[in-house]
């Protein structure tokens, strides 16, 4: 059976965040700063808190920006903001592991929070065999929500999802090995039979302990 490489988006395979930038592409630059602006006590407050009080200000986030836009025109922007970003933001050390899993015959799935509206365009152009990552609910009208249709993905919704794919592919049992720079994949990490740490943030790094790429992968296996 083949192993299992998940990978988390945001910070793992690119560098630094993507939702603003996507946000912004979709509605503008001027709605998500007022919203941004007016969310301030909150989104700090989430940055510090994590857990339920970072998924409710997200949603909300993306309610006050994305409420009643189009769900096609959301994807059109969707699939050339991935495209960019992935060019522009890749992380070269970690896109090797992920070609290193996919020619050792390894499923590779990209895990995200993020929306998956295009984190599953970037999946696709990084040869990825899957996505998991935040649904945006669209209501009947084809209009985009702004609420999440089903959970945020972080946390143990990464690990929860994560699993149920690995069962619907027939893989379970498969030796799972996971990658992630925050607290939010803490779950996941800590699930795998090797979790692997490739945030920077060193042993002040809430995966520090971890091991990192250069302890993993290729020189351990390989050679």
């Amino acid at each position: 059976m083949a192993d299992v490489a998940a990978f988390d988006f945001d910070g793992t395979l690119t560098n630094g965040g993507s939702v603003f930038d996507f946000l912004a592409a979709v509605a503008g630059r001027g709605p998500v700063l007022r919203a941004s602006t007016e969310l301030a006590p909150r989104l700090a407050r989430a940055a510090l808190a994590g857990g339920t009080v970072a998924d409710e200000t997200k949603e909300e986030l993306f309610t006050r920006v994305l409420a009643g836009v189009d769900a096609a025109h959301l994807h059109q922007v969707a699939e050339a903001f991935a495209v960019g970003h992935l060019a522009a933001h890749v992380r070269p050390e970690v896109r090797r592991r992920l070609d290193w899993h996919r020619g050792r015959g390894d499923r590779v799935v990209v895990v995200s929070a993020s929306p998956d509206a295009y984190v599953a365009v970037a999946a696709d152009r990084l040869v990825a065999d899957a996505s998991i990552a935040t649904q945006l609910e669209v209501d009947d009208a084809g209009r985009i929500t702004g609420r999440y249709d089903g959970a945020n993905c972080r946390g143990e919704e990464k690990i929860r999802r994560l699993r149920l794919w690995m069962a619907d592919a027939d893989l379970e049992g498969a030796r799972l090995w996971a990658y992630g720079n925050s607290r939010g994949d803490l779950r996941m990490l800590r699930a795998a039979d090797t979790g692997v740490n490739v945030g920077r943030l060193g042993r002040f790094g809430r995966l520090r302990d971890f091991p990192g790429l250069e302890d993993t992968g290729p020189r351990r296996l390989d050679g």
